[in-house]
């Protein structure tokens, strides 16, 4: 099934003061210099999708900063009609300043929801130029990647990632507040079993997920590497759900050295009691620390090409391909997890890829139901894609409809 936007408006957000476009179905090609507000179009589509930025730090970063110097009561509003084959839909988030803080209204169809209930009703794949960062970065960067993949395609996981964090700052604060007033260890008991119960949804939805990436991942990369290198993703838990821990184990508690998983995580269960035999091992150390050691906030995942890790070893060009198959493989489980294919939003990538690399994007691209691209160069896309396309040229916050350049 095929779900695609309709039609997009977006009101005071970023560059743009007022917009009104009508969207086709397949590729939307958009053109301009840096700065002039295409890539800020493509984060309000994510934005809608996750209700989370892919760049700004904060979400008052979003409001326009002439309107926000000049109106008592700054706001941005991105808003879109999004069909299916079966219903449409509008989604509305609004951004308000109130007081020194920002309000954020999430509404579906003009009624007000939680950032969970609207979470994958426009499923979307971004595909950015620093997505090399995806294997270069730090694991919480992956961990990220991950948590967004799965909050758009399965609620119950979002709703336990929300629960988790919350429980692991109140857990942290307990591990603090007994260290310093030497307090009774027996107080985690329930702080734990909280921690466990969501954990273990993360971790198994996890390992289950990447094992599913890994597969359509190592496809890709072989035709984008011209069969010259083998792929694969190894999800890292920070414990390792098929054993319990020894006595006395020792932290930290690291996944590095075990031989990689290749099937089916345990059941949720079975997962959630081993979680909990490893914080009553690691109780001690966590008090003393004030932190918590264990868990899926601590997890992390590898890509190996021949068996070497790229985040310590790989080539900048080794990063970029795996980092671009494992993308690729993100389109197929989104596919496989909804039945819907996601729209695709491509930011400027072409300029950083050799002839091959855009020959695949462009294949992947002629598969979805509707992709938004960006470049700064018409001649980066050839001519055939872009008579197929439906092209706007964009400066200052605008958009024009151009034909073929």
């Amino acid at each position: 099934m095929v779900v695609y936007i309709s039609q997009l408006s977006l009101t005071n957000y970023r560059n743009y003061s007022r917009l009104m476009l009508d969207l086709p179905l397949g590729p939307v090609l958009l053109r301009g210099d840096n700065a002039h507000g295409k890539t800020n179009l493509l984060e309000a589509i994510y934005f809608l999708s996750t209700t989370r930025s892919v760049h700004a730090r904060s979400d008052q970063q979003l409001i326009n900063w002439l309107i926000f110097k000049q109106d008592p009561l700054p706001f941005a509003r991105v808003e879109a009609t999004i069909k299916t084959g079966q219903d449409t839909f509008q989604i509305a988030i609004t951004i308000l300043q109130e007081g020194n803080g920002i309000r954020k209204d999430i509404r579906l169809n003009w009624v007000k929801k939680r950032a969970m209930d609207v979470i994958g009703k426009l499923t979307t794949v971004m595909f950015l130029p620093e997505d090399i960062e995806l294997v270069t970065g730090a694991p919480a960067v992956r961990r990220r990647y991950l948590d967004s993949a799965l909050c758009q395609i399965n609620p119950n996981y979002c709703a336990a990632l929300s629960r988790y964090n919350k429980i692991l700052t109140q857990r942290n604060a307990l591990l603090k507040e007994l260290f310093k007033r030497n307090g009774k260890p027996d107080q985690l008991i329930y702080w734990d079993e909280q921690l466990a119960r969501d954990g273990a949804t993360l971790v198994v939805d996890r390992h289950n997920a990447v094992l599913e990436l890994d597969a359509v991942a190592r496809q890709r990369h072989r035709e984008v590497s011209g069969g010259q290198e083998g792929l694969r993703l190894h999800y890292a838990p920070s414990f390792d759900p098929y054993k319990r821990p020894k006595p006395n184990y020792q932290l930290p508690l690291i996944m590095e050295d075990l031989a990689p998983y290749s099937s089916a995580a345990p059941p949720v269960k079975e997962v959630r009691q081993t979680f909990l035999a490893y914080l009553q091992e690691a109780r001690p150390e966590e008090i003393n620390r004030g932190v918590t050691l264990v868990g899926p906030h601590r997890d992390d995942f590898h890509f190996l090409v021949d068996g070497i890790d790229m985040t310590l070893y790989g080539s900048r060009g080794q990063q970029r391909t795996a980092a671009l198959s494992t993308k690729l493989a993100e389109v197929a489980l989104m596919q496989q997890s909804t039945g819907e294919t996601p729209v695709l939003l491509l930011d400027d990538v072409m300029s950083e890829l050799d002839a091959n690399r855009r020959r695949q994007i462009i294949a992947i691209v002629d598969r979805a139901g509707q992709a938004i691209l960006t470049t700064t160069d018409w001649e980066d896309y050839p001519l055939d894609f872009r008579s197929r396309a439906r092209l706007f040229s964009v400066e200052m916050g605008r958009l024009e409809e151009t034909t073929q350049p």
